[in-house]
């Protein structure tokens, strides 16, 4: 049985992680050069408590998740709540009070007719529930042959084979799986008039087999925390009108505040045909997505013909304890100032941040939100640039050629600070190496 390399940074590992760790598959981990994983006891607010007691301020909101920070109580009530009355019961057939107010919340929270719910269990599996929907909206509207997609490069929209089809093929992850997945059309992102001009005459050309267009909004993330601005979208909004495609937004990242309005496209004054939203949903809680479509994508499934229906019912589509745990967080953000915080937080993050810019190695400095990024021309020594920032107290987790933040949305000020700090030690140390 392959044990995991020892982790530096853990002198007594509890007894479970030395049991557990042989077992256990990590995401994104070459599981025999790893070191092994930092055992975390418990969490709270902004800060994760290791099993020797050493705390660190949490960077990344668990990927981008915990807009509320960690335990906050009034989720954690409703959840208990919930669970003493219903943990589960299928959606088939039968519906209960935490769906059905949940799904209507987030019809008047999102922009335009965005007003038909379906709800899944994770963020790449909404995605390809969109992606179905727009496949057989074409179907459904008596137009075969509209089954393939248009993304862009820089893009990621998840690691199931229909979601992978939609990333950049380029960007590392999914290459060896060429000729497993379909093959779609990869395009540049719209952002100047040469780009826009390829786009129109790319959409003119195929727009018979094209079923939708599908972009994150302001910001491509996991793809490398890449930027694009408001108009990007209107332009986008404006082709897949022109040329009669579907527009689908993935606001798994960008939902729920983390650019500084509720949802990105908010910012561009456009409503998608189809959304989808998860991370944030349940305030980094439960497992939960969403899949939301307009009138017009709704109405296309509905008929006498029950073959005209949505075939499709995740198990635990629906699950009352995470609508429970969304409820609850949909309710702090409307209680709560959370966009003034992220206001607030990106003022200092690119006030703290800036520095960087001078550091040797530093290709970019960008801030969009309460997103804080460094980018580097290279990171040579990946896991012990993550150990570094352990030592600082901090958790932040590098990728590709990226140092980035994604702070809960309730941090203080000097916590933030924390962060930005130990950003500009480690990429500077990184610099003299």
């Amino acid at each position: 049985m392959s044990i995991p390399p020892a982790n530096p940074l853990i002198n007594d590992p509890p007894a479970w992680l030395v049991q557990g760790a042989p077992h256990l598959w990590l995401p994104y981990t070459q599981m025999q050069t790893t070191p092994m994983a930092l055992p975390i006891a418990k969490t709270d607010g902004v800060r994760l408590t290791l099993s020797d007691g050493r705390e660190l301020i949490d960077g990344i909101s668990s990927w981008w998740t915990a807009a509320h920070g960690y335990n906050h109580p009034h989720i954690r009530e409703a959840v208990t709540k919930q669970l003493e009355t219903m943990p589960h019961v299928m959606l088939g057939g039968l519906a209960h009070e935490p769906a059905c107010r949940l799904a209507t919340r987030l019809s008047e929270k999102l922009p335009g007719d965005l007003g038909h719910v379906f709800f899944s269990e994770s963020g790449s599996v909404s995605v390809e529930i969109a992606m179905k929907i727009a496949v057989q909206y074409w179907i459904n509207n008596g137009k075969r042959g509209r089954t393939r997609f248009v993304s862009f490069k820089g893009g990621y929209h998840g690691d199931t084979l229909a979601t992978m089809s939609v990333c950049d093929p380029d960007e590392g992850m999914h290459t060896l799986f060429k000729g497993a997945i379909a093959e779609q059309f990869i395009c540049e992102l719209p952002v100047d008039e040469e780009k826009t001009a390829a786009l129109d005459a790319f959409l003119g050309e195929k727009a018979n087999e094209i079923a939708a267009v599908v972009t994150e909004p302001l910001v491509q993330g996991a793809g490398g925390m890449r930027f694009h601005d408001a108009e990007t979208l209107k332009t986008l909004r404006a082709l897949c009108d022109k040329h009669g495609v579907l527009l689908i937004l993935d606001e798994i990242f960008t939902g729920f505040g983390r650019t500084g309005s509720m949802f990105a496209c908010e910012q561009a004054g456009i409503v998608p045909d189809i959304v989808t939203l998860s991370k944030a949903l349940t305030g980094g809680t439960m497992a939960l997505a969403a899949t939301v479509a307009s009138a017009r994508v709704f109405e296309a499934f509905l008929g006498e013909d029950a073959g005209k229906a949505l075939m499709h019912g995740p198990t635990y589509t629906g699950n009352p304890l995470a609508c429970a745990a969304a409820n609850a967080s949909l309710d702090l953000f409307e209680r709560e100032p959370r966009l003034d915080q992220v206001k607030a937080i990106s003022a200092q993050l690119t006030r703290e941040l800036e520095p960087a810019r001078d550091l040797p190695g530093v290709k970019d400095v960008r801030v969009k939100g309460a997103i804080g990024v460094i980018e580097l021309e290279a990171i040579h020594d990946m896991n012990g640039m993550k150990r570094r920032f352990v030592e600082e107290g901090v958790w932040i987790r590098p990728f590709g050629n990226i140092v980035y933040t994604t702070p809960p949305l309730v941090i203080g000020a000097e916590d933030l600070a924390r962060l930005t700090g130990a950003m500009l030690k480690v990429v500077a140390e990184a610099a003299r190496d």
